[in-house]
C-alpha cells in the first residue's frame, strides 16, 4: 500500500532498553478530507528519512500491522501501526521523470513537406 501527502512532523528518534529503535512522522493527505497518518520506520529504515524535511511532498510504502494486548482485567485490546518501509520525495521532475527531455525516437518528418515513407 502507499500513502501520500505533505510531512507535517517529524519527531525525533526513540530507542528502547531492548535495543528496537523508531522515529515516527506525521503526513497529510491531499484529498477532499486531508487526513493526519502517523507512520513509523523502525531499525534500519531510520536512515531514509533523514534527507527529508517538514513541508516535503512524499509517497510512502507502508505496511497496516496489528496486535492483540490482554489488559489486567483480561479485556482484549486491538492495535494497529502503519509501517513505513520505502519513502519517496516528490515534486523534482527531472529526478522523478528523467527521460522528460529526450528526444523522439525514430524519423520525425513534422514541419517538413516531406511524405511519410512507413507502410502504415
Amino acid at each position: 500500500m502507499e500513502i501520500s501527502g505533505r510531512i507535517k512532523k517529524i519527531f525525533e528518534e526513540q530507542t528502547f532498553a531492548s535495543g528496537f529503535r523508531k522515529k515516527e512522522l506525521v503526513v497529510t493527505t491531499q484529498e477532499q478530507y486531508p487526513q493526519d497518518i502517523l507512520v513509523e520506520f523502525t531499525q534500519d529504515k531510520i536512515e531514509l528519512l533523514n534527507p527529508l524535511t517538514i513541508g516535503d511532498e512524499v509517497k510512502i510504502s507502508i505496511n497496516i500491522r496489528g496486535r492483540e494486548w490482554i489488559n489486567p482485567e483480561g479485556v482484549a485490546k486491538y492495535f494497529n501501526s502503519i509501517s513505513g518501509w520505502r519513502i519517496e520525495k516528490m515534486g523534482d521532475t527531472m529526478a522523478n521523470n528523467q527521460f522528460a527531455e529526450m528526444p523522439p525516437i525514430g524519423n520525425d518528418n513534422s514541419g517538413t513537406d516531406e511524405p511519410d515513407d512507413l507502410p502504415f
